[in-house]
């Protein structure tokens, strides 16, 4: 004997991911812009939409729509904070285009330490993600008087816009796998390794560490509220991220911040555009402030 099917309804099954549409990413990428520089042009969406679901199901929020009234609707508190730290690149390494590093010990420190007879030495890493770039300036330092048996007080100052970033940099402490374009001896100078085996970390040494500080800092700021100016300024793979106008105001603090006779060194890709008379070109992606 045979049996009639039941026919059933098939309910769609409902996606727990939210999605950003058109009109919502268009508001997000221009807060973004307009406030902090970074540009987010439309083959990002899906990458800055993927990042930002995190943030929407820790706060328990039904829509990036919701999301967007929360950060928009904000002074930069925390929320705001954690978006730019979820959208912001931070790829780095050490010893992160070698030529620069290379120049500094061949003539840059020469001439700041031993030729103008300097005794102090102040450097800004403006863009200074999770800290390799800081510390392998320190490590160069270090190695540059050891080498030479000079000696002067410097020190580094690293910045970021990044909360997170500047937390992992102040703890110090990579993954092994990070440290291969570090010599043996450079290693074993300045790092620690973990004592335990199943862990491959290591971690600066306190020495190395003591010469560095941390700051956040939005380079769209109008001015820079860092008490010193500096002899040698890096700002390095970050102006790529923002728009022309947006990267003359920017360079236009640094050299502000540059002293006299100071360089400024730039990525690779990365170009001053409207120089003015007080800073030239010395070598690509390399710049001098004028005396």
């Amino acid at each position: 004997m045979s049996r009639t099917p039941t026919t059933q309804t098939i309910l769609p099954v409902q996606s727990a991911r939210k999605t950003l549409n058109a009109h919502e990413y268009q508001q997000l990428s221009e807060f973004i812009t307009a406030n902090y520089g970074i540009r987010l042009p439309e083959h990002k969406k899906v990458m800055v939409e993927g990042r930002l679901q995190k943030r929407l199901k820790e706060l328990n929020l039904e829509s990036f729509a919701a999301y967007i009234d929360l950060v928009l609707g904000e002074e930069e508190t925390s929320e705001v904070i954690e978006m730019i730290n979820a959208v912001s690149t931070n790829k780095t390494d050490f010893f992160r285009e070698p030529a620069h590093f290379d120049f500094m010990n061949q003539v840059v420190l020469p001439k700041l330490i031993q030729s103008s007879g300097r005794n102090e030495l102040k450097i800004w890493s403006s863009a200074a993600s999770t800290g390799e770039e800081i510390y392998t300036i320190a490590m160069v330092v270090e190695e540059y008087m050891r080498n030479k048996s000079v000696s002067a007080d410097y020190s580094v100052m690293g910045t970021d816009i990044s909360v997170e970033a500047l937390h992992h940099a102040v703890n110090a402490v990579y993954h092994t796998n990070r440290l291969v374009n570090i010599s043996h001896v450079m290693k074993q100078r300045y790092f620690l390794k973990s004592k335990d085996p199943l862990k491959p970390l290591a971690r600066i040494k306190p020495e190395l560490r003591a010469k560095t500080a941390f700051g956040r800092l939005n380079l769209m700021d109008e001015e820079y509220d860092l008490p010193d100016s500096y002899d040698i300024i890096f700002c390095r793979n970050v102006l790529i991220y923002f728009d022309r106008p947006n990267q003359e105001k920017v360079i236009a603090r640094l050299i502000r911040k540059l002293k006299p006779g100071g360089y400024l060194f730039v990525g690779h890709s990365e170009s001053l555009f409207d120089r003015g008379a007080n800073i030239k070109l010395i070598k690509p992606t390399i710049y001098q402030k004028a005396l």
